[in-house]
């Protein structure tokens, strides 16, 4: 395998997507940093190689799907209330809803960062699970 020239960790724009990585974990204890890590990622991705580029890609789209999940599950929780549900099934939907979406925000960061400090680009940046193709052509 040949590595082109400009996929080593000298590249435009690869320290910024290390900074971005950090603030999306970093978003698990402080909300504030997730938009952060949102108008940095696509604030950069013009200026990076195409190799970084690609993980500023699947960076912005960690926000943007977090994002409208937790929207759709605030929506959900809101007519679970409407409905009457009991308390305990609200409790329960939000604990397994945002497990899930802990699961869903450190795998996603943790193969970027994998692929990153590799000097891969992702696969597959707009995915909605972890941006790996499940088969190599």
């Amino acid at each position: 395998m040949t590595m082109n020239v400009s996929q080593t960790k000298d590249a435009a724009g690869r320290s910024w997507a290390i900074v971005i990585y950090g603030l999306l974990l970093g978003s698990i204890m402080t909300v504030v940093t997730a938009p952060v890590a949102a108008i940095l990622a696509h604030w950069r991705c013009a200026s990076s190689a195409p190799w970084v580029a690609s993980h500023l890609r699947f960076q912005a789209c960690t926000f943007w799907i977090g994002l409208m999940a937790c929207a759709l599950a605030f929506a959900v929780w809101q007519g679970l209330g409407y409905l009457g549900a009991p308390p305990l099934t609200a409790w329960i939907f939000g604990y397994l809803f945002f497990s899930a979406l802990l699961f869903w925000l450190v795998g996603r960061c943790a193969i970027g960062i994998h692929r990153l400090t590799a000097n891969l680009p992702m696969d597959a940046p707009n995915s909605l699970l972890f941006g790996l193709h499940s088969s190599k052509k």
